[in-house]
């Protein structure tokens, strides 16, 4: 096994080398003045998508190279990762080796290593494990270990009963599920200890919200998966700039789930563009009020508190330092729609549903906002706050794309254990299913794909709690958040026709995995704007 591995790490530096070219290429073509330029880098859109997706692999390969160290079945999914990845990189510079700025010699060294465990016998013994076990190890901590059980144990009781129902009839999330995860102490994940929560400042905080995100996923992504991403990005916000007032009166609050929180962020006009949003709140007697539009507000109708990102620089030239960042409490509504009206000549909010394909229950609603009168105490940081709330919502932002890339791995994992069960039991020409090599290579890469997306969602936690995962964790979410919608698309598939028929949940998995490359920072943008624009930063600075 240590001969593997080492040719493992082999194929891991070659693929390295051509990143690095590339970055450097990227660059010095994006250089202005000893800077990068936006400008000059979104002329170079493709070379930067496709690095930033590959560089992201490559952070995925080097986590799967510890994990491979663990043990025999560890050390097969990760030669069959870096395999994948490796190939997947070659698959990109093929044909593009001066967009690239790269030799197109540079990955031969790592062609016998990629042939040897992309060979569909290599898989299929990976396959032959699954079909005894369905998962690897995890190789949590054990108290990690017991947090995932008892979250998995609710997602299987509480959650999962009852995820098709509230997904084939787009109903509201029973107050049930939301009264048992605050049992289980959910919602003060990210609500420090004095102010009642679990959170004590340390990497745990960060790997016990990936853990208990994970597992609750698992039942489904919004009955489940989606609940405690809110109150973390509030609370988070709140801990980064709040006033003590502020903190001691909606933390606890936030940490029993008496208060359940919705986000406002995204405009009809304007959505991972954040600096630009025009909502506006103007300063009057005792505080503010508020108008304009928000939407993918997800959440906002059952909420009691809504984190509103608000102009109050008129001035749009100011950008992101003319926002502030508001909590707006309201009364909680079920269902579609919603109006309320503030008493004695007060404002108007009105909010309605946005329907879509998948990720229901939670309800992503337009809300619009006609005079609404928000108290000065509601502005977080109180005086001292104005023109900070991009930067108080964006601590929230930094962990919320870690937290997608948990639900995206426990999507998966429901989605690849449904294609399993499916395989073995269903017989066509004969056989089962599982019995066909390209079933099982499918299984295989598709189990190896959803380890590497857990343990790099581990990894990434650890980096944030040291202060230093920023970037990790829009690489994280930009890579496994897509290779979700290939492992929901091939457990579908490995249903055949009944894949398609509403009757059995892999079909939910597959269009909820959908919104995954989307919210939280679409795709593009992460890559774009964040990973290749860091990438290159970084290029220039060595």
């Amino acid at each position: 096994m240590t001969d593997q591995l080492g040719a493992a790490g082999q194929a891991v530096d070659c693929a390295a080398e051509v990143i690095t070219t590339a970055t450097t290429h990227l660059a010095h073509a994006a250089t202005v003045d000893g800077r990068i330029s936006v400008a000059k880098l979104d002329e170079q859109q493709v070379l930067s998508y496709d690095l930033a997706h590959a560089a992201s692999a490559l952070e995925g390969c080097r986590v799967m190279l510890g994990y491979a160290e663990h043990g025999e079945i560890e050390s097969m999914l990760a030669r069959a990762f870096i395999a994948d990845a490796v190939w997947d990189l070659g698959a990109k510079v093929l044909g593009r080796e001066r967009v690239w700025g790269v030799r197109d010699e540079t990955l031969a060294a790592a062609l016998s290593f990629v042939e040897a465990h992309r060979a569909p016998d290599f898989l299929e013994s990976i396959a032959a494990t699954l079909e005894r076990s369905g998962r690897a190890p995890s190789h949590l901590p054990e108290e990690f270990e017991l947090a995932a059980e008892t979250f998995h144990r609710f997602a299987e009781d509480k959650i999962r009963p009852i995820a098709e129902h509230v997904h084939r009839t787009n109903a509201d999330i029973p107050e049930d599920v939301i009264d048992g995860l605050a049992q289980l102490g959910g919602f003060g994940l990210s609500v420090p200890e004095e102010y009642g929560g679990f959170a004590s400042g340390g990497e745990a905080d960060y790997l016990g919200m990936v853990v208990a995100t994970e597992q609750l996923s698992w039942g489904s992504l919004c009955v489940g998966g989606s609940l405690l991403l809110r109150p973390e990005i509030l609370s988070r916000a709140l801990v980064a700039g709040g006033t003590d007032e502020q903190k001691q009166r909606w933390l606890p609050r936030i940490a029993t789930g008496e208060l359940m929180i919705g986000v406002m962020v995204t405009e009809p006009d304007y959505g991972s563009d954040v600096a630009n949003v025009v909502t506006g709140a103007s300063a009057v007697d005792g505080g503010y009020r508020i108008n304009g539009v928000k939407t993918w507000a997800t959440f906002a109708g059952r909420a009691d508190l809504l984190m509103l990102l608000a102009r109050t620089d008129p001035d749009r030239s100011s950008s992101h330092r003319g926002l502030s960042l508001f909590v707006v409490e309201k009364e909680p509504s079920s269902g579609h729609a919603f109006t309320l009206e503030q008493p004695d000549g007060g404002g108007r909010m009105e909010g309605r549903a946005i329907d879509t394909i998948g990720y229901r229950g939670m309800h992503s609603f337009e809300v619009s906002f006609s005079d609404w009168f928000v108290p000065a105490d509601n502005l977080v940081g109180g005086a001292g706050g104005l023109g900070k709330g991009f930067y108080f919502q964006m601590e929230g932002f930094e962990n919320g794309r870690l937290q997608t890339a948990a639900r995206a791995v426990g999507l998966m994992q429901a989605a690849f254990e449904a294609g399993l069960e499916y395989a073995q039991q269903r017989t066509v020409f004969g056989e089962p299913v599982f019995h066909y090599q390209l079933s099982r290579v499918k299984l295989a890469r598709m189990a190896a794909l959803i380890q590497a997306g857990r343990q790099f969602s581990y990894d990434v936690a650890k980096r944030i709690g040291r202060g230093e995962g920023a970037l990790a964790a829009s690489m994280v979410k930009a890579y496994v958040c897509r290779t979700a919608e290939w492992v929901t698309r091939e457990a579908m598939q490995l249903h055949g026709g009944m894949g398609y028929a509403e009757e059995f949940p892999v079909s939910r998995y597959f269009v909820d995995a959908r919104v995954l490359s989307i919210f939280e920072g679409t795709d593009e943008t992460l890559c774009l704007r964040v990973i290749a624009r860091r990438l290159a930063e970084q290029a220039l600075e060595t």
